[in-house]
């Protein structure tokens, strides 16, 4: 007969089995879609508008890789358009899932996409942009979209920060000079901690977006609640980032920053902790 273990070794052993169970269960945690409502106040929109935004997806697909969850949470959410933040891919592997997801709510709802970093660290994404204008409206610098929404007219924008590409520096210039104050103005800017160059520093302007929706930070993967809100670390912000989940304001300019919709196995080594995949839904009403 094997030896037996004394009472000091089992009790190792049984705080070593907790605290794994404990870190399987966060982790799994990050598995789990959560929908977060944002309530934005424009004088400019009196018969509301509703935006889901789907940020940093990174091909990731939710309910099979048809993304059967992902479109029903959208069409729980009812929006007037869907628009797609950077890094719906990877910097490496396929687009399909991602695709798949553009293609179905394209058929459906008014749909917008601005690229993000990871885009743009890929060989071939000039391809997979082409692809995506057969489908819907790729925003970036001058290239903006106008609709119109229960009579009222939404200009969107999409720029790639300068500081990751240093080829589309101009590219929010453009964007500012589009600027019209008798559309709502939604710049779509991956990047959240290039907060004040959204707002126009550095840029020939005087006039301000009305809604700016960013992604990129994850959430800052790690969070703690009450504690660490804003999370543990983030890319380009370091350790415990400013900006990472959350609304903020700026005078009469809104930024909306989401935890974005990538998980493990995405992040094999970096898994979210205290910190759900964001489904972000965004009302904005008088």
């Amino acid at each position: 007969m094997g030896k037996k273990l004394s009472p000091k070794t089992k009790k190792k052993l049984k705080i070593l089995l907790i605290l794994f169970v404990i870190y399987v269960i966060l982790t799994a945690w990050g598995y789990v879609m959560q929908t977060v409502k944002y309530k934005v106040k424009s004088d400019k929109l009196d018969k509301g508008l509703r935006i889901v935004f789907i940020s940093d997806l990174h091909n990731c697909f939710y309910g099979g890789t048809d993304q059967s969850a992902l479109i029903e949470r959208v069409h729980d959410a009812a929006p007037d358009i869907v628009v797609f933040g950077g890094d719906v891919i990877d910097m490496w592997g396929g687009t399909e899932h991602a695709l798949t997801l553009i293609r179905a709510l394209s058929s459906e709802y008014p749909c917008f996409y601005s690229p993000g970093n990871h885009e743009e660290m890929r060989s071939d994404i000039e391809d997979f942009y082409n692809e995506v204008r057969t489908i819907c409206p790729v925003l970036m610098g001058e290239d903006h979209a106008d609709i119109t929404v229960n009579g009222q007219d939404i200009r969107l924008f999409g720029a790639i920060n300068a500081e990751v590409c240093y080829k589309y520096s101009t590219q929010l210039q453009e964007c500012f000079d589009d600027l019209d104050d008798e559309h709502y103005n939604i710049l779509v800017a991956h990047q959240p901690e290039d907060i004040d160059y959204y707002l126009g520093e550095g840029f020939n302007t005087d006039k301000d977006f009305d809604l700016i929706l960013s992604g990129h930070a994850h959430g800052g993967q790690w969070r703690i609640p009450k504690l660490l809100d804003q999370g543990l670390y983030a890319p380009q912000q370091g350790l415990f980032p400013k900006y990472t989940t959350g609304m903020y304001h700026y005078g009469d300019t809104v930024h909306i920053i989401s935890r974005g919709l990538a998980r493990p196995l995405r992040m094999i080594f970096i898994p979210r902790i205290f910190n759900r995949p964001e489904f972000s839904v965004i009302d904005i009403n008088r």
